[in-house]
C-alpha cells in the first residue's frame, strides 16, 4: 500500500512539474507564465518531496527533517516570490497580454502616480 502511495505522489509531482514548464512555454506574458511557474513548481515539488519523505519514513525507517523543512520552504517562499516578482513586474511597466480582460491594478497605481 505504501508502494502505492508513494507512486502516486510522484506522478502527481511530475505532472504538475510538466505542467509548469508547459506553462512557461504557451503561455503569453510574464505574469501567466510566473503563475504557471509559481503554482504548478510548488505543488509538483512538495509532491515529490512528501513522496521521498514517506519512502525514507515507511522503508528505511528514518525521518527526514530535512525534506520537511525543505516542504514547507517551497510551500512558502515560492508563491510569496511569485507575487513578489510580478508586483515589480507591474510597476515598472511590463505590459500585460493583449488577450487580457481586466486590469485590476490599473485604478490602484493609476491614483498613487498622480
Amino acid at each position: 500500500m505504501t508502494e502505492v502511495v508513494i507512486s502516486v505522489l510522484l506522478l502527481m509531482g511530475t505532472f504538475f512539474v510538466f505542467s509548469s514548464s508547459l506553462g512557461i512555454l504557451r503561455f503569453p506574458d510574464v505574469y501567466s507564465r510566473l503563475h504557471a511557474a509559481t503554482k504548478s513548481a510548488t505543488l509538483g515539488v512538495s509532491g515529490v518531496m512528501l513522496a521521498a519523505f514517506l519512502y525514507f519514513l515507511f522503508k528505511e525507517n528514518m525521518v527526514s527533517g530535512k525534506l520537511i523543512l525543505g516542504i514547507l520552504f517551497v510551500l512558502l517562499t515560492a508563491p510569496v516570490s511569485g507575487h513578489m516578482i510580478s508586483r515589480s513586474a507591474y510597476r515598472t511597466g511590463v505590459p500585460l497580454s493583449d488577450r487580457t480582460i481586466k486590469d485590476e491594478l490599473e485604478k490602484r497605481y493609476k491614483d498613487e502616480t498622480s
